[in-house]
């Protein structure tokens, strides 16, 4: 699985021309300086130029899960799934506990109709951050949708607790389908 993963990324990264190409930064850039660069690109939606700050970053500190996460925020918006999942699990790989890449890898596995990896993976999340109103509520509309009312109105209250404005929805709603923010660092 892991191989697959990586070959993703790198198919990724030459269908978008950054990793060879040249970089915007100087070549005294530090990985952080080019992180800072795409997440700068990033918040202005120049996403070309993220994308290629990010592989910069990446080539600099190939370990560095906060551009992986981020490359995925930028595939999943890009309704590109499977990379957006590859660099999801690869940010996860380096720390599992990313809240940030669990909630959206779990958005991404809901989407493909992987239902109960979504659970678990909300789960992690609500482990790792209890207060993540939306993992509670993307989760009781999950357990909702399998019958599992009781939790499912657990989890909708804790979420409307923690979030006022995260009504319970109709027993018919879906879940939350959009990516959580780009982590800063």
């Amino acid at each position: 699985m892991k191989g697959r993963l990586l070959a993703g990324v790198l198919l990724s990264c030459l269908a978008l021309t950054a990793c060879g190409g040249p970089a915007s930064g100087s070549g005294n850039e530090t990985a952080a300086d080019a992180l800072n660069r795409g997440l700068a690109a990033h918040a202005a939606g120049k996403l070309d130029e993220a994308v290629a700050a990010y592989f910069t970053t990446l080539s600099k500190d190939p370990k560095n899960q906060f551009a992986y996460y981020n490359l995925g925020e930028i595939a999943q918006r890009q309704s590109r799934f499977v990379a957006a999942e590859s660099y999801y699990r690869i940010a996860l790989e380096m720390d599992p506990k990313m809240v940030s890449a669990l909630f959206n890898l779990a958005i991404v596995r809901t989407n493909a109709g992987a239902t109960n990896e979504a659970i678990a993976l909300y789960r992690q999340a609500i482990a790792v951050d209890a207060n993540y109103a939306a993992a509670h509520f993307n989760l009781g509309l999950l357990l909702r949708q399998i019958g599992q009312t009781a939790e499912a109105q657990t989890e909708l209250a804790t979420a409307q607790k923690l979030d006022p404005t995260l009504v319970a929805p109709s027993p018919s709603a879906s879940p939350i389908r959009q990516a959580s923010p780009s982590p800063t660092r």
